[in-house]
């Protein structure tokens, strides 16, 4: 069952020619870059789809747990998010991706961070997104 949206608040777009090896570019001109398959590449390293995914889901959640702790009153800014993506074989005979999400809250008891952490994942709109299509793990460290 899908969420609708009551409201556009932003929407972007970016084109992607020649695959997980070619090239990406945002309507914006902010993202703009050859892609390669990972250890495929010559020289200096070339993101993939994986590492934009893991990027915009780490700096995502970090925005939706500064959002649930500013409701519990609790600072979050030293906090850390690295979304660690798996990419590999899935069961259906096709690929599929999973995803570790690291959560460093400094100065926030490990009971306290872990509340934050599923409020959170409740909260944040690639944790909907990809709610019950892949695995995703929450470890607070």
């Amino acid at each position: 069952m899908s969420i609708a949206l009551t409201k556009v608040a932003y929407t972007t777009a970016a084109t992607a020619k020649g695959g997980r090896a070619g090239h990406v570019a945002s309507a914006d001109g902010v993202v703009d870059f050859d892609l390669a398959q990972p250890g495929t590449y010559q020289g200096d390293p070339k993101a993939n789809p994986e590492t934009l995914f893991a990027a915009g889901y780490a700096a995502c959640f970090q925005g939706a747990l500064a959002n649930r702790a500013k409701t519990k009153g609790v600072d979050t800014s030293d906090s850390t998010v690295t979304a660690e993506v798996s990419f590999g074989p899935s069961e259906d005979g096709g690929f599929g991706l999973a995803v570790e999400l690291k959560v460093a809250i400094p100065g926030v008891e490990p009971a306290q961070a872990r509340e934050l952490v599923e409020l959170a994942h409740e909260f944040c709109p690639y944790s909907k997104a990809t709610r019950g299509n892949i695995d995703v793990t929450l470890t607070v460290v």
